[in-house]
């Protein structure tokens, strides 16, 4: 029910008219977004020191893990648009570190695979990664880490299933 605002001078507060269950989500995705936020800067940051960006970082990482993939494999693996990793793939051929071919199976499908430039660039830059992402969350149990793990999948399924267009 809407409240009348007429009487609010202009700097005043509105009235807060959500139920508690309202307030404990929009806290949660607050301190969800928070997170993310810090944690997706903190990685950014260690990946400069690679000279990439984290999308190119999330490709190379990808294609040294498991190995040839499509470009649709690759959107998909790092929940971006089709778009977004032909801007990304042009860059890093661009810098010699990876490269597409059609696939021999089906001609309509280009892979994107690593060069020997991409494939040393990311065996060597992957462990210390992995090591300043554990840094990240060291203050937490291994239990904590699990159960948190846990919680925001069920969450993200969640959602999925009851917004069909997410």
């Amino acid at each position: 029910m809407p409240t009348d605002t007429s009487s609010l001078g202009p700097n005043a507060a509105a009235e807060r008219i959500w139920s508690p269950n309202e307030e404990e989500a929009l806290r949660l995705w607050i301190v969800l977004a928070r997170c993310y936020s810090t944690f997706a800067k903190a990685v950014s940051t260690k990946v400069a020191e690679y000279g990439l960006t984290t999308p190119q970082f999330g490709v190379l990482e990808a294609l040294h893990h498991l190995g040839p993939l499509s470009l649709g494999e690759l959107a998909e693996k790092l929940l971006v648009t089709g778009g977004n990793v032909t801007y990304v793939m042009d860059r890093l051929e661009e810098q010699g570190l990876v490269y597409r071919r059609r696939s021999h199976d089906d001609r309509r499908v280009i892979q994107a695979r690593l060069t020997d430039e991409g494939r040393l660039l990311i065996s060597e830059s992957f462990p210390s990664h992995a090591e300043f992402v554990e840094g990240l969350v060291r203050h937490l149990e291994g239990d904590e880490r699990n159960e948190l793990r846990r919680l925001l999948k069920k969450l993200g399924r969640g959602i999925q299933e009851n917004s069909p267009d997410v």
